[in-house]
C-alpha cells in the first residue's frame, strides 16, 4: 500500500467510525442497578479516582486509541490532546504503525504531545510489531505507557491485511519482559474470552482492555472497502464489553482490567466500573463530540460527565469505587444466557452487597 492510499485509508477509518456512531441498545441495557433508596453520601466527598499502571488518576474513563496517519487525523488528535490537556485526561494515540512505516505521517501523532507536554499519554502499536518497533514508538511520543492492540478480526476482513499471525504471542512476551514502560493489551472491539485473558496473564500481561463489541465496528469498516462485501456476515463478531467483563472475573484480582467498547454515557461507566473495571476508555463519544461540536464542547463534556458521575454514586450511596464494586447488580438477557452456558455465577452479584 502507498503513501496516498494509506492515508485515504485513516481518514476512511475516522469517517466510517463517525458513521457507526449511534445510541442505539447494547448489552449495557440488561446489567441494573438495585436501587438503595437511602443514600448517605455529599457530592463533595465522592471520590471518583482510580489506579492504572500503579498510578492514581483523578478520573475513571479516558480517550482511547482511534486515530493518526494523515493530515485531518493529525487536527484530530491535536484536538483529542488539547481536551486531554484541559481536563487532565490520559489519552491514548491511534496506531503509531502508519509512522514506524512512512516519516511523513509522524507529526500526525507527535501533535499529542506537543500539545500535551505534561499529560498522561499512551503510545499504540498492533501486536504484529516487535520490540524494537514499540521502543520506537513510545520514544515517538515519549509516551508514559504503550497499548499492543489485537486486532485479527479486522486483519482477516482487511483485503489487504495480515495473513501471518504466528509472531504475535512472541512480540507480546518481548514487549512486556524488556519495554521499560508498563504495557496494556487490549482488543479494537471484538471483546474477550475468559481462555484468552488468562493466557494473555500468564505471559505478563498485567493490564488488559477487553474492548467489546457495542462500539466502532472494524469488521464492517473494513468490508466497506471490499468490492464484494464478502464479509457482511462478520458483522456482529465478538463478545460485548458486558460479557467479556463477567468472562474477566476470575482474574481481576490479579490483573487490571479495563472496560472499552460502546461505552456512551456516565451509566454506562458506572455499570462497567461496577463489573469490575478499573478504569473505561472511551473512543466514539469523544469523536462523535470533538467533530461534531468542537474542543470546548468537548471539554464542557467531561465535566457534565464528571458531575453524573458523582450524582449517580450519590444515589447508590457509593463513596468511592471500592463501594461501587459491591453494589448488587441483576444481570438478565444476553449476558445471563451466556453466562449460563459458560457457567458464569452472576446470581452472586444480585446480592453482593450482602456478604
Amino acid at each position: 500500500m502507498n503513501r496516498r492510499d494509506n492515508m485515504n485509508r485513516k481518514d476512511a477509518h475516522v469517517h466510517n467510525a463517525e458513521m457507526q456512531y449511534q445510541t442505539a441498545a447494547t448489552d449495557f441495557e440488561s446489567v441494573r442497578f438495585v436501587h438503595p433508596s437511602l443514600s448517605h453520601q455529599a457530592f463533595h466527598h465522592i471520590d471518583l479516582s482510580t489506579t492504572l499502571f500503579k498510578q492514581q488518576f483523578d478520573r475513571p474513563f479516558y480517550i482511547n486509541a482511534m486515530t493518526g496517519g494523515s493530515a485531518w487525523t493529525k487536527r484530530i488528535n491535536g484536538m483529542f490532546a488539547e481536551v486531554a490537556r484541559e481536563c487532565h485526561l490520559p489519552m491514548a494515540s491511534g496506531s503509531v504503525s502508519a509512522a514506524l512505516k512512512d516519516a511523513s505521517v509522524t507529526d500526525s501523532f507527535t501533535i499529542i504531545r506537543e500539545v500535551n507536554p505534561n499529560g498522561f499519554v499512551m503510545a499504540n502499536v498492533g501486536a504484529d510489531k516487535n520490540l524494537e518497533d514499540a521502543k520506537r514508538a513510545v520514544d515517538l511520543l515519549d509516551a508514559d505507557a504503550l497499548q499492543i492492540h489485537l486486532n485479527t478480526a479486522q486483519e482477516i476482513v482487511m483485503p489487504e491485511g495480515d495473513r501471518d499471525f504466528r509472531k504475535l504471542e512472541d512480540h507480546i512476551v518481548d514487549i512486556v519482559e524488556n519495554l521499560d514502560r508498563p504495557v496494556m493489551v487490549k482488543e479494537v472491539g471484538f471483546g474477550m474470552s475468559y481462555q484468552t485473558m488468562h493466557h494473555l496473564q500468564s505471559l505478563g500481561v498485567n493490564t488488559i482492555d477487553v474492548s467489546g463489541t457495542g462500539g466502532t465496528n472494524f469488521a464492517n469498516i473494513e468490508n466497506a472497502r471490499r468490492e464484494n462485501k464478502e464479509f457482511s456476515y462478520m458483522a456482529d463478531w465478538g463478545q460485548s464489553t458486558v460479557i467479556s467483563l463477567l468472562e474477566a472475573q476470575p482474574l481481576m484480582s490479579q490483573t487490571t482490567i479495563v472496560a472499552s467498547g460502546g461505552i456512551k454515557n456516565p451509566l454506562q461507566m458506572m455499570k462497567a466500573l461496577a463489573l469490575g473495571a478499573s478504569a473505561v476508555g472511551m473512543s466514539g463519544q469523544f469523536l462523535h463530540s470533538v467533530l461534531s461540536e468542537g474542543v470546548d464542547a468537548t471539554i464542557e463534556m467531561v465535566k457534565s460527565y464528571d458531575e453524573q458521575l458523582r450524582l449517580l454514586m450519590m444515589v447508590l450511596d457509593c463513596q468511592d469505587l471500592d463501594e461501587l464494586r459491591n453494589t448488587d447488580l441483576m444481570i438478565t438477557g444476553k449476558p445471563a444466557e451466556w453466562s449460563r452456558l459458560r457457567r458464569i455465577n452472576i446470581e452472586y452479584f444480585a446480592s453482593r452487597s450482602q456478604n
